[in-house]
């Protein structure tokens, strides 16, 4: 049977899989970071390759770990910082008591070995409680959930992350893929804003990318 009869069906298998599973992870993850994995041929299917080296995927994990723990470390409990890393680029999200705060988690993020850059957006304020950070979570799910419907999008091609209604979109992507990923999360029940930290390549480069497509599970780490 022909790719074009799977490609629906592919995807409209996938979506419940990934919200379920993703939603069976909220409470979970509020505790803690924890890796929700859809495995087997379906969203193998579905996704392509991760557009990170293997590499820089390693990377990213250390400097997540060892960004908060660092964070945490000088900060404690007054603070709630998260770190997020896609190609060796730190995104810094969540609450502090003042600027000195915010100043010191950013100083120790870009100590760490491996990190390239780091975007700061870190807000000076009230911690949020479990009420807010269980809103955030769901609006993660459906933003991700939306952009598995959304054609001409890879999944795998993006990691999300919300703070405060505010989504957070990362990823190597072309112009005409974050746009678009940018839209579809803007259009999600609860979204107040989409902030783009985006690596952005060109189409001949995801034409490369996509020659040799090969079967992935997704991998997508969560807070």
């Amino acid at each position: 049977m022909n790719k074009s009869f799977w490609n629906p069906v592919v995807k409209s298998l996938a979506r419940p899989l990934l919200v379920a599973s993703l939603s069976c992870a909220v409470l979970v993850s509020l505790q803690g970071c924890v890796a929700v994995v859809v495995g087997g041929a379906v969203m193998g299917t579905l996704a392509a390759t991760d557009r990170r080296t293997f590499g820089a995927q390693t990377e990213d994990k250390a400097i997540v770990l060892k960004g908060e723990l660092a964070i945490k470390r000088v900060l404690g409990d007054a603070a709630h910082v998260n770190v997020n890393s896609f190609n060796r680029v730190a995104l810094l999200t969540g609450e502090v008591a003042d600027n000195e705060a915010r100043a010191a988690a950013e100083r120790e993020v870009r100590a760490v070995q491996g990190v390239m850059n780091v975007q700061n957006e870190i807000l000076v304020s009230g911690l949020s409680n479990f009420s807010a950070r269980s809103s955030d979570m769901v609006i993660t799910t459906k933003v991700i959930a939306s952009l598995v419907d959304t054609k001409d999008l890879y999944r795998s091609a993006f990691k999300v992350i919300t703070e405060g209604g505010t989504v957070f979109l990362m990823g190597r992507v072309t112009h005409r893929e974050g746009d678009l990923a940018a839209r579809v999360a803007a259009g999600v029940n609860g979204v107040r804003k989409v902030v783009k930290v985006f690596e952005y390549i060109t189409e001949d480069e995801l034409k490369s990318m996509l020659a040799t497509p090969s079967k992935v599970d997704l991998n997508e780490e969560s807070k």
